[in-house]
């Protein structure tokens, strides 16, 4: 898989704001009366590329031979998924990645009497190529561990709305599957990094509170979305989303020692909202924007 110097992914911190629509309690080990109940938790992040988001725990379940219009890119956490594909029995493991490829006829079942538990991720038709849809239903199950933590951290970011770092690892892992279904090729020779890197920052640092896409970024620098992440955080030790969340927090700072109200400040740095600054803070400063500011 090609190399990443260091994960890109958030590091988990708080509680995730509420928005996915959630049935049935939270995931949770069995109680004491008996096996965990069904859950299923599903939304749409608005994240270019995601067209559904899905976290499943069945303790007994089988679905019937259907087909998506979408790539369906899969992780199980706990148990062992069975599963016919094109005709051809599959099973989805507690291992690397799945992926099945839209408009191929699947089912699936619980293999063990425990159940399983899955993260998947629904991705649009034109994220990958249409090419690899003959190697994805050949080989859907893709035995990287690397590739498997990079899928966790892009369903932790997407979780947790950080959508920057989610565009960041989506990248990454679609260019990884891709590298895998194409047969694992050399990969090819990339711009030098620290032009990439210097010039990626003056964009960000231009406005940090903007909103901002990496698709936009790479594109005006003529590069690949995977490069600019690789290039920045190898010329700068970090990756551009926590670099720009850097950026913000510096910002924030400022306007609540000058007596701003903290919602205000949110709304006014590029953050989704106080509850989205008070994570951040707390993750660097070990303190709430409040606390901050009286002192």
């Amino acid at each position: 898989m090609p190399p990443l110097d260091r994960p890109a992914g958030p590091a988990p911190a708080g509680p995730a704001p509420a928005g996915p629509a959630l049935a049935g309690p939270a995931l949770a080990g069995p109680t004491p009366t008996g096996p965990a109940p069904d859950v299923v938790r599903a939304w749409r992040p608005a994240v270019p590329g995601v067209a559904e988001v899905l976290h499943a725990a069945w303790h007994e379940h089988a679905y019937p031979a259907h087909t998506h219009d979408t790539w369906t890119v899969l992780i199980v956490d706990r148990g062992l998924i069975g599963y016919g594909l094109d005709g051809h029995e599959h099973a989805a493991r507690r291992t690397g990645v799945t992926v099945l490829p839209p408009g191929v006829v699947h089912d699936g079942r619980s293999v063990t009497a425990t159940g399983f538990r899955k993260r998947v991720v629904y991705l649009e038709p034109t994220v990958l190529d249409d090419a690899l849809v003959g190697r994805a239903v050949d080989a859907p199950l893709v035995p990287d561990d690397a590739l498997r933590a990079r899928f966790a951290g892009l369903d932790r970011a997407l979780t947790v709305r950080e959508d920057v770092a989610a565009e960041s690892l989506l990248a990454l892992v679609t260019e990884g599957l891709a590298w895998h279904l194409t047969g694992r090729p050399t990969p090819p020779r990339e711009p030098p990094s620290a032009s990439t890197a210097r010039r990626a920052r003056d964009l960000l640092d231009a406005d940090p509170t903007r909103p901002v896409r990496l698709a936009e970024v790479a594109a005006e620098l003529d590069v690949t979305v995977p490069h600019l992440v690789r290039a920045f955080t190898r010329e700068l030790g970090l990756p551009p989303h926590r670099y720009l969340v850097g950026r913000r927090l510096d910002l924030a700072r400022r306007r609540l020692l000058a007596g701003e109200p903290a919602a205000d400040v949110a709304a006014a740095t590029g953050f989704h909202d106080q509850a989205h600054l008070t994570r951040h803070f707390r993750r660097l400063l070990r303190t709430t924007p409040g606390r901050y500011q009286r002192g």
